[in-house]
């Protein structure tokens, strides 16, 4: 009985499962932070991104004139996100623009370096400082068109009369 369970036949069977397993288990923890790692670069692209036209809305609005910043009453969408967004008033400044300038459109999509496209939401509200001159604040939101609840940036201005 003794030769029968001193026998070493069938080790290296069960030896070979182990490494394998251990082996599988290693190489499903590196294909894990791998689709890890691609999920955070395609997030931080898009963050990129939205920043960058951000950016280019708003200097548009450096671009022009203290009276010219205003926003083409037909373009503000009347439903949400924009309407329930923390930068929206009821009483923003608007104004008929010349033309369909960018700098006008309170809602547009746009495409951005990554072939992506974005909504661009801006808003402008007048507020006059305690014994200062009238400002006005231009947000800049930029969102995932595909799911508007997800916001990419936001990017906040003051212009003041002495602006051009």
């Amino acid at each position: 009985m003794r030769t029968v369970l001193r026998r070493e036949g069938g080790f290296g069977l069960i030896e070979l499962l182990l490494a394998m397993t251990m082996l599988n288990i290693g190489l499903l923890a590196v294909v894990a932070a791998f689709s890890s790692g691609i999920v955070s670069l395609n997030r931080a692209s898009r963050i990129t991104t939205a920043a960058v036209l951000a950016d280019g809305q708003m200097e548009l609005y450096r671009a022009i004139t203290y009276p010219s910043i205003r926003l083409e009453p037909s373009s503000i969408p009347g439903a949400a996100p924009y309407t329930t967004d923390t930068a929206y008033s009821a009483s923003q400044v608007t104004g008929s623009c010349p033309g369909p300038p960018d700098e006008c459109n309170a809602s547009r999509a746009a495409t951005g370096a990554d072939g992506k496209t974005y909504r661009i939401d801006t808003f402008i509200v007048s507020t006059t400082p305690t014994g200062g001159r009238p400002v006005k604040r231009v947000t800049v939101v930029i969102r995932d068109p595909n799911n508007l609840s997800i916001s990419f940036a936001r990017q906040v201005s003051t212009f003041d009369q002495s602006t051009g």
